[in-house]
């Protein structure tokens, strides 16, 4: 039987990148966003476009109707989308860090919501959350988007007890630095005068880095590998690996020392 996977935020970067793997590996893909006419995928028997935004249910409940509909079944569902609100926590209006747990957040609650039933009822299916190795290690000038990363992989790990039991899986991924359009165009910042010259020495260490970071394929390449290694294995760090070493390896002064050389 042919495996379907719906995917979140699919219009470019690392959803995009996982639609063309899991493409590649035979599988149905519903490659979900919020501006369909906008894709860069190709069209063919194996992948459908439905409009999803995580933030209207209507859409989530309708996306996966309609995957159900084309394909018959949903297997794994990879929790993408979302953007990174960066700059000082001073500089971050009440409405701007809403509006960034309400996508990175409660629209990845909203869509595991959703769907759970079917999965309830199949007695299987993987959900897989992207995160961040900011999901685990804060960065200056990221807190607004770490405390959104932070909350997803609490969710997770607490979730995956409540979901074996019905069979269903739980899953994190969480990059590095991967080279997408993410820094450039995934981002909004916060300002306030008292923080110009830090915000500045951030922005110009991320810009400085995105073109020799790896593409997002690696990224793509471990979602697949979780959706599909049958194993009870909570977390994935393409790219990342490093990052977590060194911060749990490392004395925190020599940590934090290394943080401000790099980026401040």
């Amino acid at each position: 039987m042919d495996q379907t996977v719906l995917i979140t935020g699919a219009s470019s970067g690392i959803g995009e990148a996982t639609a063309k793997y899991f493409l590649q590996k035979g599988w149905n893909v519903a490659a979900t966003m919020r501006s369909p006419n906008k894709t860069h995928l190709e069209s063919n028997k194996s992948i459908i476009f439905p409009l999803l935004d995580v933030n209207d249910p209507a859409t989530i409940n309708a996306a996966i109707a309609e995957t159900l509909k084309h394909f018959g079944r949903i297997d794994v569902l990879v929790n993408n989308a979302g953007y990174a609100l960066m700059g000082p926590i001073e500089g971050v209006t009440t409405e701007e860090l809403q509006q960034q747990f309400q996508t990175n957040v409660f629209g990845v609650v909203s869509t595991m919501q959703a769907i759970l039933p079917i999965f309830r009822q199949q007695k299987s299916g993987t959900i897989i959350n992207v995160a961040s190795v900011g999901g685990r290690i804060g960065f200056p000038m990221t807190a607004s988007y770490h405390g959104t990363k932070w909350a997803v992989e609490g969710i997770s790990e607490a979730m995956r007890f409540e979901l074996e039991p019905l069979g269903i899986r739980i899953k994190i991924i969480e990059p590095g630095g991967i080279k997408t359009n993410f820094i450039n165009h995934g981002a909004t910042w916060a300002i306030h005068p008292e923080y110009k010259k830090p915000i500045a020495q951030v922005q110009k260490f991320m810009y400085k880095i995105n073109d020799s970071l790896p593409e997002p394929d690696g990224v793509a390449k471990s979602i697949y590998r979780a959706a599909t290694d049958r194993s009870q294995k909570l977390r994935y760090s393409p790219h990342g690996e490093m990052f977590l070493l060194l911060h749990s390896l490392l004395p925190d002064r020599l940590w934090r020392s290394l943080v401000k050389t790099l980026m401040l």
